[in-house]
């Protein structure tokens, strides 16, 4: 038998919501396929946010599998504990390290999924070869470092260079998107081929966080090529 078609997943940023409160942001958006975390240092990017003490106080109180994206420098050395405390994902940014294949070999080895992550101006090409010791490519579409800025668009070819690349088997990979993506933005990058989609203010912006969910995910379903509910 074929095999069905995979849902789209809607990965939820803490970012956007309230840091007083985050048990019950949490417990806000069930339904979510994964939480997206962002980890910033101040030195990849110019803000600072949490880290692994919030991360593991999170993973206590949360089935939802932990989606970590470290916008951080020397990921060699960083990433690998957030694998080990039971993230699922593990993504880092290319940008921030000479050698991302070692990255990726500790974080798998650890027991996560390794992610890379590149910035809007990023260009794929230079990475489409080390993807395949990958598990997740997550394109930024606005530039790492704070929540709530406009989606840029002109991402969306590296999008569909990597939907390409997965559907003619060359690539198995899952490829995420992060930035501005809200009820407007959605069905553009679904249509490129993305599975996962990071949303910030469009779910924890709302009075129903766990509808707004389900809103996203059934408008990815309906402009993706590839996705179905």
């Amino acid at each position: 038998m074929p095999k069905p078609p995979a849902t789209p997943m809607i990965a939820p940023s803490i970012l956007a919501a309230d840091f007083a409160r985050l048990a019950e942001e949490t417990a806000a958006v069930a339904g979510a396929d994964w939480l997206h975390v962002d980890v910033m240092d101040n030195h990849f990017v110019p803000n600072l946010t949490l880290g692994m003490p919030v991360v593991e106080s999170l993973l206590k109180v949360t089935d939802i599998p932990m989606d970590c994206h470290l916008m951080i420098a020397a990921p060699e050395r960083w990433a690998p504990p957030y694998a080990e405390a039971g993230a699922h994902n593990v993504t880092f940014h290319a940008e921030a390290t000479d050698n991302p294949i070692a990255v990726a070999r500790d974080i798998r080895a650890a027991g996560a999924k390794a992610g890379l992550a590149v910035k809007p101006g990023t260009p794929l090409e230079p990475y489409l070869e080390i993807l395949r010791d990958f598990d997740t490519l997550l394109i930024m579409s606005v530039e790492p470092g704070f929540g709530g800025q406009k989606f840029i668009p002109e991402v969306l070819p590296k999008v569909e260079t990597a939907r390409r690349l997965v559907d003619a088997g060359e690539l198995k990979i899952l490829v995420e998107i992060d930035g501005g993506i809200n009820d407007e933005t959605i069905e553009a990058a679904a249509a490129a081929g993305v599975d996962c989609f990071v949303a910030g203010s469009a779910v924890y912006g709302v009075e129903e966080p766990a509808a707004a969910v389900r809103s996203l995910r059934e408008q990815a379903a309906k402009a993706s090529p590839h996705l179905r509910l």
